[in-house]
């Protein structure tokens, strides 16, 4: 369904992985908590950041769909990475006047 209205409103759908650990993955600094049963709805990383369990999910599903998306239109793959440039053989900016 969602795919559905996304086409029909000209926007992009990305599925995330069934099992893409989004609850469980700190948006700030990428570390994963193992264990930790649902009945945890706060939890603190070992970075310092505090998370609610389903802003954090939606925050690291939000990322993930926006790094495929960006990886599928040629952008850089991991966010915040620059843009790769080309290389030119020979030396640069001299040219023969």
């Amino acid at each position: 369904m969602l795919e559905y209205k996304a086409r029909l409103y000209g926007r992009t759908f990305v599925k995330v992985g069934r099992w893409f650990p989004s609850s469980k993955l700190c948006s700030v600094c990428a570390a994963v908590r193992q264990d930790m049963p649902l009945s945890v709805r706060e939890w603190t990383c070992s970075c310092g950041a505090a998370h609610d369990r389903d802003i954090n999910a939606a925050l690291n599903v939000l990322a993930a769909g926006r790094a495929e998306r960006q990886n599928a239109c040629g952008g850089p793959v991991r966010p915040g990475a620059s843009p790769a440039r080309p290389v030119e053989a020979g030396s640069q900016g001299s040219v023969a006047a």
